[in-house]
């Protein structure tokens, strides 16, 4: 089959909801790989199988445990929360949790001198921005009532 040279391409528009949900997604991911990684680190693994968090003097107790999993509970959440909230209440969230991961995200890079664990947190920031940035700019229903052709499906 052949096609013609001067095809265009069409760009569908990405709903909100989907595209903030996407961006959890790969904040999350380079969350957990940025972790990950850090077993490959001599002291960061010599203080785990110690019980401690490297260079913190966290010690890793049921408390610790369950404050860390509080921690990355909500941007799990955050993947279907942007999808089935409605988007007055998606909107708001999406700031929220996006600026206060933000924040703990540059507090955590306060010290820290290994460039791998600096280029991931530098990446969350950015995907941080992004998601707070379409959350502010939401589009906004508009209220004239337009007349839909015979056939078409509405949302």
């Amino acid at each position: 089959m052949s096609y013609p040279v001067s095809a265009e391409y069409r760009d569908v528009r990405v709903d909100t909801k989907i595209v903030l949900s996407g961006l959890w997604t790969a904040m999350l991911f380079v969350f957990a790989y940025v972790d990950i990684f850090g077993f490959f680190r001599a002291d960061v693994l010599e203080a785990a199988l110690d019980g401690t968090v490297a260079l913190t003097g966290f010690t890793v107790s049921q408390g610790f445990l369950v404050g860390t999993t509080l921690y990355i509970l909500l941007p799990c959440l955050m993947v279907v929360l942007s999808l089935v909230l409605r988007a007055r209440a998606s909107r708001v969230l999406n700031l929220v949790v996006s600026v206060v991961y933000l924040i703990s995200i540059v507090v955590a890079c306060i010290g820290e001198t290994w460039v791998y664990f600096l280029l991931g947190s530098a990446v969350e920031i950015v995907l941080l921005l992004v998601i707070a940035r379409t959350a502010w700019a939401w589009p906004r229903s508009s209220h004239e009532t337009t007349e839909v052709p015979a056939g078409v499906a509405t949302p």
